[in-house]
């Protein structure tokens, strides 16, 4: 039974992702314009679908609304009994099918008609009403499913998901869809808190630990102590030049020490980050080059703030 379904897995896990190699290989023109024309929609996309298609544009709609292109899904069957009306003529409709001739879809297919509402339609079925009558078809490679019986939509649904995706990424790029963008969507969970900026959650001004070039070493220690950083920043006229750390006391221990400047002992040109960087890029540096503190710095390198590696462990960060 093990080894039978290890087999089984393993085909229709080839079947989809040779069926998936097959779309990509055969991306027109039309992919292009659809994308156009989507990105020219002044309202929402409307994705639908019945069945298990409707499964998956419930999925694509959402994808496309957490990523900068406004989307509901419409039940195909409700449409017909009063949710026509969340349709605009502002909107586009993309209709999943892989008939192309589901029942359901017609009076959809027929109000866009009636309404002048662009119609991009994802099937299979070349000479279908839906690629018919569609602005646009995108038509899926007509392959048998994965399905043992070949009944159940699996191929199929695989590749709706995957065009909707194509579709969804390709509408990132022609926006300009930043990160920043990107968490205006995502405010909750950790994927949300990543996308948290620097200035958020690094310490302020007045409680940096800075000390010109020329402090004496013993004052730079006491200052590092009642921080508590692990740091020091060193600067001059009023710019971050340099930063002396616990391990850089240790690797410099000597008799006359407390005594000598800070320019002496410190690491020049530290690694810095901007306040408006994402707090994933600080932790990812930090992780990189093995320290736990960053200063953040404006354009004219002037210290604005500081984030610790503590920081990112109690927002749930890192």
């Amino acid at each position: 039974m093990t080894n039978s379904a290890i087999t089984e897995g393993i085909r229709v896990l080839t079947a989809e992702s040779e069926a998936l190699k097959k779309l990509a290989d055969g991306l027109d023109q039309k992919f292009a314009d659809a994308v156009e024309k989507l990105k020219s929609v002044k309202g929402r996309i409307t994705v639908t679908g019945m069945g298990k298609s409707g499964h998956i544009a419930r999925k694509i709609a959402a994808t496309l609304a957490s990523t900068g292109s406004p989307a509901q899904f419409v039940h195909p069957a409700e449409a017909s009994h009063g949710d026509m009306g969340m349709i605009t003529a502002n909107d586009a409709v993309l209709a999943l099918s892989n008939s192309g001739d589901t029942q359901e879809l017609i009076n959809l297919i027929t109000y866009t008609r009636r309404f002048n509402i662009p119609l991009i339609g994802i099937t299979s079925g070349k000479n279908s009403g839906l690629a018919q009558h569609a602005d646009i078809a995108l038509l899926l490679p007509k392959l048998p499913e994965a399905c043992p019986l070949e009944l159940a939509p699996m191929t199929s649904t695989t590749l709706m998901l995957g065009l909707g995706d194509a579709l969804a990424a390709a509408l990132m790029a022609a926006r300009g869809f930043t990160a920043e963008q990107f968490n205006h969507y995502h405010p909750g969970g950790k994927l949300g808190l990543k996308l948290m900026k620097v200035s958020d959650l690094m310490h302020p001004q007045n409680e940096l630990p800075l000390c010109a070039v020329d402090t004496p070493m013993g004052n730079v220690v006491v200052l590092m102590s009642e921080k508590g950083f692990g740091c020091v920043g060193i600067t001059k006229k009023d710019k971050l030049v340099g930063i002396i750390t616990d391990g850089d006391l240790r690797r410099h221990m000597r008799d006359d020490l407390m005594r000598v400047a800070a320019e002496k002992i410190m690491t020049a040109n530290p690694k810095t980050i901007s306040p408006d960087a994402l707090v994933a890029e600080a932790l990812s540096t930090m992780q990189q080059r093995n320290i736990t503190s960053l200063f953040a710095v404006n354009a004219d390198n002037v210290p604005l703030g500081i984030i610790h590696i503590h920081d990112l462990l109690r927002a749930g960060i890192a």
